[in-house]
Order: structure tokens, then sequence, then C-alpha cells
């Protein structure tokens, strides 16, 4: 397979805690928890957009600029369609990701998630 220079997810294992809360929003499937710790299984599933940084708690996850394979949507698709796929909510007012917008943030330490609605609410007071 050809090979690339592309932006990609990078798992520090010894930052990493295998809390998971990287595994949802990556909705290509390319980050799982394997033997208590994040892993980009497949790297043609990662398209670098770094969505999974955010909630990582530890800071474990960077994107780094490296040569790869390249970004599959056709496998992307393949995994979509036998992945289960876990529904995320806003942590201050239960909103699901089908009803609002929803950001990943960090809050008092945590890494959250925040809806549209409540945002506002958190950044002005």
């Amino acid at each position: 397979m050809e090979k690339v220079v592309r932006k990609i997810v990078k798992i520090n294992e010894e930052l990493c805690t295998g809390c998971g809360k990287c595994v949802t929003p990556c909705v290509e499937g390319a980050i799982e928890i394997v033997n208590g710790k994040a892993k980009v299984l497949r790297e043609e599933l990662c398209d670098g957009a770094g969505f999974c940084l955010a909630v990582c708690p530890t800071g474990a996850l960077t994107i780094e600029e490296r040569e790869t394979v390249p970004f599959s949507h056709e496998a992307v698709e393949e995994v979509k369609a036998h992945r289960e796929v876990e529904e995320i909510f806003c942590h201050f007012c239960g909103n699901s990701e089908y009803d609002k917008a929803l950001f990943p943030i960090r809050y008092r330490g945590d890494s959250v998630w925040a809806c549209a609605q409540c945002l506002p609410r958190l950044i002005h007071g």
C-alpha cells in the first residue's frame, strides 16, 4: 500500500489511563481500548481531525504529521456499518447529540461534552 504524509492521532501510552473517553468521539472507529490503553488500530481510519484530543483527561493524545497509509472513506463506511455507536450527552442538561450540537470541553478538571444551549452559559456565566 502506498504511503503519504498526513496528520494522524498519536497516543502516548505512558499518559493513557485507558478511560475510553477518546473512543466515542472517533466516529471513524480508529481508536479502541486494547489491554487497558487507547490504540489507533487501523491508521487508514484516522482522519486526523482530532475530536478525540479535547476529551482526553490526561493529554495523552496529540496530532502528528508523518508518513502513513492514506485515509480511506471506504474503510470508514465498512467499520460504521458494523459498529455500535455510543450516544453522547451534554454533561449539564442531558441533551443528546441528536438534539443539539455537542462540543468537547474541559470543566473543573474533567473532560466533558457541552451542548450548544449550555455552552454560552459556561462562557458568560
